[in-house]
């Protein structure tokens, strides 16, 4: 780990350190203090449905195991989040499953262009065996997959004019997260993408060092890019969905009966996250409409022409594809 994640870890260690956490070893019934990270706010849907996981360990639990959040991003980035968990220097993360396509490759199946035609399409999908699957493909790489939480459609936004063809992209620097198939895609489709942090993106709308970003509605309203980029053009390029995940030295050190509570919580906390998610979008998609934002349709049949190239090279891999098939068949 470098500097910042030395001493992350540390104040982590530091902050459970009152509740004596249990680790392998320790004397059974210790109390113990998981901690979750999230780049999102405190109100984001993700964050409300991990707190409420915590709660029902709580309940669950007497006490015994407990769950502290840190949200807002205040143990770093996504990327570094991913390591932390890996280290075992926190417990718990919820990260944009297009972080995760390099090392975890059946995510990428889920970050393609316009692999799920809707919402619903996807909340099926998942819910049919698909999550399962993806999920089960974390066990390689010191972690474990809790639960699938989705994210609505990714659109582009921008501070310059309307998107509504592929061709009205060209020259715009765009950000996008450090995914090799979103800066792929936005290439393809004409743009400049500039890999950048959620974080660094109003500044960098603010100063010219980019022109917009893409992300979904619930995101562009909750970090008040809206104040920036004036342009909402409803490509739904991608719905990319977010993974829970658990540190597996932290999920190896529970008991088995606490294990199964945890997956078991994991897994109902996805429809209190939908439940959250349907109700905040429609708030967030009026709040930024009457802000003034200019929100429009695009062709869609040009965008997905467009992207269809860089889908195909990743269908070339077998365990891809086949993953692409099942859930096109779910459609």
């Amino acid at each position: 780990m470098n500097g910042r994640r030395r001493f992350l870890a540390c104040a982590v260690a530091a902050c459970a350190a009152p509740l004596l956490p249990a680790r392998a070893g320790d004397a059974p019934g210790a109390a113990r203090l998981l901690t979750a990270t999230d780049v999102h706010v405190s109100n984001y849907p993700t964050v409300e449905a991990v707190r409420w996981i915590g709660q029902t360990l709580e309940r669950e639990t007497g006490g015994r195991l407990r769950l502290r959040q840190y949200h807002s991003g205040q143990l770093g980035r996504e990327s570094e989040a991913i390591d932390m968990a890996r280290f075992g220097a926190i417990d718990i993360t919820r990260v944009y499953s297009g972080a995760l396509n390099n090392a975890f490759p059946l995510t990428q199946a889920l970050c393609l262009p316009y692999v799920f035609d809707s919402v619903a399409h996807m909340r099926h999908a998942l819910d049919s065996g698909v999550a399962d699957e993806v999920l089960r493909g974390f066990e390689t790489r010191d972690l474990v997959g809790l639960a699938i939480y989705d994210s609505g459609a990714r659109c582009f936004y921008n501070t310059k004019h309307p998107i509504r063809t592929p061709a009205d992209m060209r020259g715009l620097k765009l950000r996008v997260a450090s995914s090799d198939i979103f800066i792929r895609l936005v290439r393809a489709l004409g743009a400049n993408p500039t890999p950048m942090s959620l974080g660094d993106t109003f500044s960098g709308m603010e100063t010219h060092m980019i022109d917009g970003a893409e992300n979904n509605m619930r995101s562009f309203h909750s970090s008040r890019h809206f104040e920036a980029a004036k342009y909402w053009s409803q490509s739904e390029h991608s719905y990319a969905p977010d993974v829970l995940l658990i540190s597996r030295r932290t999920f190896e050190s529970l008991s088995p009966a606490d294990r199964r509570l945890l997956l078991d919580t994991a897994r109902a906390s996805v429809p209190v996250m939908r439940r959250l998610w349907d109700a905040s979008e429609g708030a967030a998609r009026q709040a930024v409409l009457d802000y003034g934002i200019q929100a429009n349709a695009v062709d869609m049949p040009a965008f997905r022409a467009a992207a269809q190239p860089l889908k195909d090279q990743y269908l070339r891999q077998p365990a891809i594809e086949a993953l692409h098939r099942r859930i096109r068949d779910l459609a």
